[in-house]
């Protein structure tokens, strides 16, 4: 396998263009490169511009328009206001590593169906629903324990930005910084 990326050309006309296989594909087809974790870029044809996350968020929007959407929209109200925020560079790194986690969780779950089952072929997808489904307490209770030590982590790392940033300014003469962050009682 290669490291080079498989380059997917976008041209004016909104069509895409694989040039490893020299055909038009469309959006249903970039979806199985990246479940195949086949490396791809998609780039403008004309200015040479790199469009694979517009296109990784194409497939994201027409996935959450389906009968199954991953967010509710509180959650995707709460993203959208992380960006301009001073958490917005934490905030991805902290999603990308909560499902690197879960992808991890999702393999040792896989690893030991195999374990107790084999290397079955006739364990497709279906069958793996089928015992997500009935563990599904057992999944669920795993994944609050863990989203309990994540908000407890993330709120940790964020007292600790809190105390850094007061000893960072408390050489400023700003009244009452850095005695526990607010205000003098005689300062209005």
């Amino acid at each position: 396998m290669s490291d080079t990326p498989r380059i997917i050309k976008k041209y004016p006309n909104r069509r895409l263009y694989d040039t490893a296989t020299s055909t038009y594909i469309t959006l249903a087809n970039v979806k199985q490169l990246v479940l195949e974790q086949t490396p791809f870029q998609v780039i403008d044809a004309k200015t040479s511009d790199d469009l694979t996350r517009n296109i990784l968020l194409q497939i994201i929007l027409e996935e959450e328009n389906s009968e199954a959407p991953m967010f509710s929209s509180d959650m995707l109200s709460q993203m959208i206001r992380f960006y301009g925020n001073a958490m917005q560079g934490m905030m991805g790194s902290y999603l990308e590593k909560n499902i690197q986690t879960f992808m991890g969780i999702q393999k040792q779950l896989q690893e030991q169906s195999k374990s107790l089952y084999g290397a079955n072929p006739m364990m497709n997808t279906d069958a793996w629903n089928q015992i997500v489904k009935m563990q599904g307490p057992a999944i669920q209770s795993l994944m609050s324990g863990y989203l309990e030590q994540s908000a407890k982590m993330f709120v940790d790392m964020q007292q600790q930005m809190q105390k850094q940033t007061q000893n960072l300014f408390t050489g400023f003469p700003f009244p009452g910084f850095g005695q526990g962050g607010g205000a003098k009682s005689d300062d209005k």
